[in-house]
């Protein structure tokens, strides 16, 4: 194999082999391939895509390119959820104990939030003593007593996706359907899956802010899936103002034990629903919705999930009284400060964009991979789009440790809240579902 000749064929728009793309990821991953000339490599796929086949391939050499994982000999069917990253989005938090709780294994890796987006790993984090790095060992350990995990990948997971994800944030080759499909579906098809559910965010504080691009990366992937015999549902979620009313990490948490507990805000519970329905349903749980989400809803209201999360919390190292109160465990930072309607009226929109590069100036998210997290700042949506105020009255609270974050912080949030005479339109924040 030679990877000029390689690269040349992307670049001409020639279809890769199998087997050239088999020897080019394992020879990226092993450092016989070059930085630069997988770079080369990305932006012709970046400029010219990758056929199903060749996508297909592009897979599953990543997927092998280190561990897979074995849960054979579970006899729960083994489901996960995948966000492609929002503001506020913290659905997996409450959703997977509650899906778990009926029955279904969720051997679920998340990331870390990068950007204007958090991460799972970094609210959970905020529970004193939790640990989301966790050996092989230890990961079937709390599987198979808890019937669910909280982790994220470990190094011998997907090593070429790390290495390549790496490298195409440094290259401008981030906005590629088949770069991010192949590596969203590698890891995950590496957790030995029956099923998968996506949650591909669509709007305003979303990656994907056209809904036709979001719709391709959404039947990219299930296509992915269906190719490997993985049971793939998408659903198409709106993300122009923040999900929920927290943004952050520690008070995201406490939003999150706030739906186990039955209550919560109603944007959370509708897309946590949502794809929970869908989840039960790939599982073979239950496939009629309406039963699915009775199901579901007694699972939180009845404290059985909520008792299975503090279960996974000890299991992890983690203080499980955060369940019983959260505010008393949790870090917050002790100065506060708000940012009011501009105007009387209804709030017309609240750019979910804003409010999370808001959030991670306050230091709840990183610019750079190596920024430290500060789990006790954030905001607070007081007011979302549809409801009536008056000039000046708080939309936005603030929770800060530094005042120099803080100017940061509102600088950017200058023009977030428009509002308007009339309320607008409501409408369903699922906006489509492929699969």
């Amino acid at each position: 194999m030679n990877v000029v000749e390689i690269i040349q064929k992307k670049r001409d728009r020639i279809a890769l082999t199998d087997e050239e793309i088999s020897w080019l990821i394992g020879s990226y991953t092993t450092g016989a391939v070059a930085d630069y000339q997988m770079a080369a490599m990305a932006m012709a796929v970046v400029l010219n895509g990758l056929i199903d086949e060749e996508l297909t391939a592009w897979t599953g050499a990543m997927l092998k390119s280190g561990d897979v994982l074995d849960f054979s000999d579970l006899a729960a069917p083994k489901v996960d959820k995948h966000s492609t990253g929002g503001v506020g989005d913290k659905v997996s938090i409450p959703l997977a104990p509650m899906v778990a709780s009926l029955g279904v294994a969720i051997p679920m890796m998340s990331g870390r939030g990068l950007g204007h987006t958090g991460g799972t790993l970094d609210k959970l984090e905020s529970i004193p003593g939790f640990t989301t790095a966790l050996d092989p060992a230890r990961f079937r350990s709390v599987l198979n007593d808890c019937g669910l995990v909280l982790a994220g990948q470990s190094e011998r997971l997907v090593p070429a996706d790390r290495k390549l994800y790496a490298l195409r944030d440094a290259t401008g080759t981030v906005e590629s359907i088949p770069l991010i499909s192949s590596s969203i579906m590698s890891k995950k098809l590496a957790e030995d899956l029956d099923g998968l559910v996506l949650d591909v965010k669509v709007g305003q504080g979303a990656f994907m802010k056209d809904l036709s691009r979001a719709r391709q990366l959404a039947e990219t992937m299930v296509g992915i899936g269906t190719a490997y015999k993985v049971k793939t549902v998408a659903l198409l979620t709106a993300m122009d103002s923040p999900l929920g009313n927290e943004v952050g990490n520690a008070n995201e948490i406490i939003e999150s034990i706030e739906v186990l507990r039955g209550g919560g805000p109603a944007d959370l519970v509708e897309v946590t629903m949502a794809l929970g329905i869908e989840m039960l349903s790939v599982a073979g749980v239950e496939a009629n919705p309406d039963a699915a989400r009775d199901m579901l809803e007694k699972a939180r209201t009845s404290g059985q999930a909520l008792e299975l999360f503090a279960r996974v919390i000890e299991a992890q190292g983690g203080d499980p009284k955060v369940v019983e109160r959260p505010e008393a465990v949790l870090p917050s930072a002790p100065h506060k400060a708000e940012v009011g309607a501009p105007r009387p009226g209804f709030i017309a929109t609240l750019d979910a964009f804003r409010v999370g590069v808001a959030a991670m100036r306050l230091g709840a998210g990183r610019e750079r991979k190596e920024d430290t997290i500060d789990p006790g700042v954030g905001i607070t949506v007081l007011h979302k789009p549809g409801n009536e105020v008056s000039q000046g009255q708080p939309v936005l609270s603030l929770t800060y440790r530094h005042p120099a974050r803080l100017e940061e912080a509102l600088r950017v949030l200058e023009g977030a809240i428009t509002v308007a005479d009339e309320p607008p339109r409501g409408q369903s924040l699922v906006i489509d579902r492929v699969g």
